[in-house]
């Protein structure tokens, strides 16, 4: 996706059965969340966790809950779920890109 015109990945998760997703930029520093590509919850799968300092998140708002990230949250961002397929949708700032357009 392209957010502010910067290509910024982002990534979905679902939890209590409610899809989420967010900008993968840990707000402490703007550094991508998951420490291995797509692992994002803590070993107990209570909190979305940024691998490099331990900031945690609350899955369903985004809200900062413990670490560096001084309640600072992550960026939500909006989507539908239709089908069973999570679609994320365009917003003011938001544009959706595909990866032949990422260069």
């Amino acid at each position: 996706m392209r957010r502010h015109g910067e290509v910024t990945p982002a990534f979905a998760v679902r939890f209590n059965g409610v899809a989420h997703a967010y900008l993968n930029r840990c707000a402490h520093r703007s550094l991508e969340l998951d420490w291995v590509n797509g692992e994002f919850f803590d070993a107990f799968g209570e909190h979305l966790l940024c691998a490099t300092h331990g900031a945690r998140y609350i899955p369903a708002s985004g809200a900062c809950v413990g670490g560096p990230c001084h309640g600072a949250g992550l960026v939500k961002l909006p989507l539908v779920e239709k089908n069973g397929q999570i679609l994320l949708e365009s917003g003011n700032d938001i544009h959706l890109v595909d990866s032949e357009d990422v260069a």
